[in-house]
């Protein structure tokens, strides 16, 4: 009897689980949305109660799916990096969860370079400083929600909660470790350096493990409410880029992953950390791959989130396919407007909280179908800019490019990116790929896999190539050199304004 494997993937949009066999044949999903609050501008939230029985719904759903759910040996969860929950010493969290992209702690970020240094953090973590990342958000807590943080015993990643629910085992493995500000990189440890610096208990933070470690069994009362079978092994999952680059197979040096998300990734495996202060500064990040190894990354806050906002904001819930299909006749360059995606502040390589999202060449002459392309143009072009600087320090224009996430089922944008970067792009067919890199690390702690590298090489996939046009080659280059290079500094100074006299 072949084995089945669950992967959970808690991500910005959706909740969701899936079933498949070795080969990441997927059997069954199920999905949720993610009940996000907004109360105020710059804030956002989870109730962690509420992730936890969307979890359950959609394991309980995908195994009522399966003709003989005791096939399922595993299951493993990734979730979005940073975001946290805090627990009292009975397990129960007392606050809500403070979404990554929640910039409620910018104070927090500029505590913690006056008191440490930016230089000192970046050269444990491998991250700059950043009011998104774990640490800034549990001073945030403790300053603003002392009485609650008084009472604080555990703070778990999402991942690492939903797991700890699953089978009642506390523990966080390397690569949401990667995301807190918290870990150090070189010695894959807590960093006591800096939580001494900013008097925080290194046992507020859970035992560290490799990803795939098997942390225990299914709880009955979980089996019995989901349908998996008591005999279900629980694994540590990790970061959600990190396990579609597992599923996807970009687990050495060679190849570059572009995940095309709610946010955007790309995701460099490299062999050995060797740790860029100037990469750290502009918003590169490095981290531990849940394969082994380390990688570097680059991100795009918005990418999918800006198709959207665009789809529901501008063009008042037109669906995707007539946007895309207007956009489509409008020639590359979209009519001289251009969009900057920093709807959730900037990204690599600028690294700039208080950046905004932008349109520029407006004419009357500019229609729907030209702005929605200057959005896809603007996610390229962005992406692409954190490419370029990267090249700066890796050797990264020969590599092969790898794209995979919800974004490559649009074909106008994978379109418009193959010419913006000037090379082929290998898009794969896997949809699920962080709920099958999280499903295959479930397989590795039910010793289904010797280690996540072999876990890799089994999984089977389609994918196809987009050839770039020489001559829109040519154009999207004079773009990005002339103009687009500039959009970000040119309007710095006004963005920097406009946050201030609102504040």
């Amino acid at each position: 009897m072949q084995p089945l494997l669950v992967g959970v993937d808690v991500g910005t949009t959706n909740i969701k689980a899936a079933v498949f066999d070795q080969t990441g044949h997927e059997i069954a999903l199920a999905k949720a949305k993610t009940p996000t609050r907004y109360p105020h501008p710059g804030w956002a939230y989870y109730e962690p109660d509420e992730i936890w029985q969307n979890v359950l719904e959609v394991i309980r759903s995908v195994v009522s799916k399966i003709e003989n759910p005791q096939r399922i040996v595993s299951i493993a969860c990734a979730s979005m990096g940073e975001a946290g929950v805090v627990l009292d010493k009975a397990g129960n969290p007392i606050f809500p969860i403070i979404a990554w992209f929640d910039q409620r702690a910018r104070a927090q970020a500029t505590q913690l370079a006056s008191r440490i240094g930016a230089e000192v953090i970046m050269r444990i973590t491998g991250l700059d400083i950043n009011p998104i990342f774990s640490l800034c958000k549990i001073i945030w807590i403790r300053d603003n929600q002392n009485d609650l943080y008084i009472k604080a015993s555990k703070w778990l990643n999402i991942a690492d909660y939903i797991s700890y629910k699953l089978c009642g085992v506390m523990a966080t493995d390397y690569s949401l470790a990667s995301r807190t500000l918290m870990f150090n990189l070189n010695e894959l440890r807590w960093s006591s350096e800096i939580l001494n610096e900013v008097d925080t208990d290194i046992n507020l933070l859970a035992n560290l493990v490799p990803s795939g470690t098997q942390l225990g069994f299914i709880l009955p009362e979980v089996a019995q409410v989901t349908g998996l079978p008591p005999t279900t092994i629980v694994s540590a999952g990790g970061h959600d880029h990190v396990c579609a680059a597992l599923a996807l197979g970009v687990v050495s040096q060679g190849t570059i992953l572009d995940s095309l998300g709610s946010a955007e990734a790309l995701f460099v495996p490299i062999e050995q950390v060797v740790i860029e202060p100037d990469l750290c500064r502009k918003g590169y990040a490095h981290g531990t791959h849940v394969a082994g190894g380390y990688y570097v990354m680059a991100g795009l806050f918005a990418s999918g989130i800006a198709v959207e906002w665009f789809r529901e904001s501008i063009a008042q819930g037109t669906s995707l396919e007539e946007l895309i299909e207007e956009a489509t006749h409008v020639s590359a360059g979209s009519l001289g407007a251009m969009f900057l995606p920093h709807l959730r502040t900037a990204n690599t390589p600028h690294n700039d909280p208080l950046s905004l999202g932008a349109f520029i060449g407006l004419t009357t002459d500019i229609h729907r179908g030209a702005l929605f392309r200057a959005v896809l143009e603007g996610i390229a072009l962005e992406i692409y800019h954190a490419l370029d600087v990267l090249s700066e320090k890796y050797s990264v224009n020969d590599l092969k490019i790898i794209a995979a996430g919800g974004g490559v089922k649009n074909n106008l944008l994978m379109n418009i990116k193959a010419n913006v970067f000037g090379r082929p792009i290998i898009a794969k067919s896997i949809e699920e790929a962080t709920t099958l890199g999280a499903a295959l690390l479930g397989g590795v702690g039910a010793g289904v896999y010797t280690n996540a590298k072999e876990a890799a090489l089994s999984i089977y996939s389609e994918s196809r190539v987009i050839e770039p046009d020489e001559k829109l080659m040519r154009i999207y280059a004079d773009l990005y050199n002339e103009i687009y290079k500039y959009l970000y500094s040119s309007l710095r100074a006004l963005n920097h304004k406009i946050i201030l006299l609102l504040k």
